[in-house]
C-alpha cells in the first residue's frame, strides 16, 4: 500500500527540482560568462593590437570620470595595484594616458587621456559597438531590453570581485 503525498512533500520535491535546476543555470551562466570574457579579449588585439581589454577598460573609466588617480581604478574594478600600475606604464608609454599634478591637492598626480588616447578609445568603442550590433542583429527588441536589464542587475549586485568571471585580473 503506498502512502499519499501529503503537501509538505510537494514542497520538498518543488524545492529540490527547483534548487537543480538552479544550480545547472548558475553553471551555465557561470560557462558562458567565462566564453563571453575569453571571445572578449581574444577580440580586444583585433579591435587595436596594443590595446589589451583591461587597457580599454581603463582608458574608458578615465575618459567617462574626467580622470582619477591609479589607486581609484584598483578599487574602481577591485583589482591589485601592482596590475594597475602595469596598465598605466603600458599605456604612459604608448603615449594614451598621462599624469597630471592634482589641482587641489600637488602630492597627487591624476591620470589623464592624452588626445592620441582619446582617438584611439573613440576607434575602438565604435569598433566594439559594430561587431555588438551585428552579433545581436537579429535579437527582438525585448530580448535585447531584457538581456540588458539583465546584465545591469548583474553588475549592480554586491560582489566583492570582478576576477570570479576572468576579465578584470588579465594583464
Amino acid at each position: 500500500m503506498k502512502a499519499a503525498e501529503g503537501p509538505d512533500e510537494t514542497v520538498v520535491t518543488t524545492a529540490v527540482t527547483t534548487g537543480a535546476a538552479a544550480g545547472a543555470a548558475v553553471e551555465t551562466i557561470q560557462r558562458e560568462m567565462t566564453a563571453f570574457a575569453r571571445r572578449a579579449r581574444a577580440s580586444a588585439g583585433r579591435m587595436h593590437p596594443e590595446l589589451s581589454l583591461v587597457s580599454y577598460t581603463l582608458l574608458g573609466h578615465l575618459e567617462e570620470s574626467g580622470g582619477c588617480r591609479a589607486t581609484d581604478l584598483a578599487a574602481h574594478y577591485a583589482l591589485d595595484k601592482s596590475t594597475v600600475s602595469r596598465q598605466v606604464a603600458v599605456l604612459e608609454r604608448a603615449g594614451l594616458i598621462e599624469r597630471r599634478l592634482d589641482p587641489d591637492d600637488h602630492r597627487v598626480q591624476v591620470l589623464r587621456l592624452t588626445e592620441a588616447g582619446t582617438r584611439i578609445l573613440a576607434q575602438v568603442t565604435v569598433s566594439r559597438r559594430i561587431a555588438f550590433r551585428e552579433r545581436l542583429a537579429d535579437w527582438p527588441a525585448e530580448d535585447l531590453e531584457r538581456f540588458a536589464a539583465y546584465l545591469v542587475r548583474y553588475n549592480t549586485a554586491s560582489g566583492d570581485s570582478e576576477e570570479s568571471v576572468g576579465t578584470a585580473s588579465e594583464n
